[in-house]
């Protein structure tokens, strides 16, 4: 009997042990494609292009993958383009969040309101988002036309401008063009996010403020700034890495022209490995890009914390 018993105890002790490994195991288990997929799409690709940027290799030349250290990245730190295309990324990047964020708070807010055929307006809003880059591109290529263009028109009619400018053939204005295009296509995302926080903060908060006499204003910087801070802080870091990484609008419009007055250093290091088949410079544009992109993401980080506590 006590030998029955001692076997039936080992049996249930060996029973929990594979349960507990089991339900150990089961969450990894799950998990595991998907750390697959994302090693072989994201990582893979990043490890491959830190060791190019290391070697000298041109597509042309495919036999040839010479081993040359630092010197791509010396070579664009002395390249005069390389320099441009930076200081046209920190004007599109510091232009375009801001206008971004700001487009999108003040139609958050608008859409928070009461009014009629609201669910429309929330559904019609999110239009520029939704759509193509490439077709986005397309249609304001068309816009800017100096020939048939919309925007020239308009401006004709309003007496704004006495001619037609060529808004992306001239250096002076083909920049800032391409900012107003990012700006339209990515407010809608801010705008969604800013009203889901809206959304969140109670009712309560400004009918206790407008008991207590808190002008609109008051209300929006004590209650509804502080209430939607956070989804911002989320919303600004996320749109810093993508509009970092997204050259299709501005390859689609102008192709980095005319010059390099919209050349970015995204588009700068796709040129280089895609058009001009050198992967080695390129990759090392690229590599370059990243650093620089993940000190901003830092700094980001830090003084948003200090920001929240």
């Amino acid at each position: 009997m006590t030998d029955a018993t001692a076997t039936d105890v080992s049996r249930h002790d060996r029973q929990g042990r594979r349960a507990t490994l089991s339900r150990r195991v089961l969450p990894y288990a799950m998990l595991s494609p998907a750390v697959l997929v994302t090693l072989a799409i994201v990582f893979f690709p990043m490890v491959q292009t830190a060791w190019m940027s290391l070697h000298d290799y041109v597509l042309f030349r495919p036999n040839d993958f010479d081993w040359v250290g630092l010197e791509n990245f010396r070579t664009a730190l002395s390249d005069e383009v390389f320099w441009i295309s930076l200081r046209n990324t920190i004007i599109w990047m510091g232009t375009t969040i801001p206008a971004q964020l700001l487009l999108g708070l003040v139609t958050a807010l608008l859409l928070n309101q009461e009014f009629p055929w609201r669910p429309v307006a929330r559904a019609l809003i999110i239009i520029p988002w939704a759509l193509p880059s490439v077709v986005i591109a397309l249609m304001w290529v068309w816009i800017y036309d100096s020939n048939y263009g919309v925007a020239n028109e308009f401006l004709l009619r309003m007496g704004l401008i006495q001619q037609s400018i060529p808004w992306l053939a001239d250096p002076d204005y083909a920049l800032a063009s391409i900012i107003l295009t990012l700006t339209w296509q990515g407010f809608p995302f801010f705008a969604v996010m800013i009203l889901a926080g809206l959304q969140a903060i109670p009712r309560s908060y400004y009918e206790a403020a407008s008991i207590d006499g808190a002008s609109a204003w008051r209300q929006f910087w004590h209650i509804t700034l502080p209430g939607v801070a956070g989804v911002m802080m989320t919303a600004v870091l996320l749109r810093l890495i993508w509009v970092a990484n997204s050259f299709d609008v501005i390859f689609v419009m102008t192709g980095g022209g005319p010059g390099y007055a919209t050349h970015t250093l995204p588009l700068y290091a796709f040129i280089k490995a895609r058009t001009n088949l050198d992967f080695g410079y390129g990759s090392a544009i690229a590599v370059l890009f990243t650093m620089l992109l993940m000190v901003v993401v830092v700094f980001y980080l830090r003084r948003t914390g200090k920001a929240v506590s």
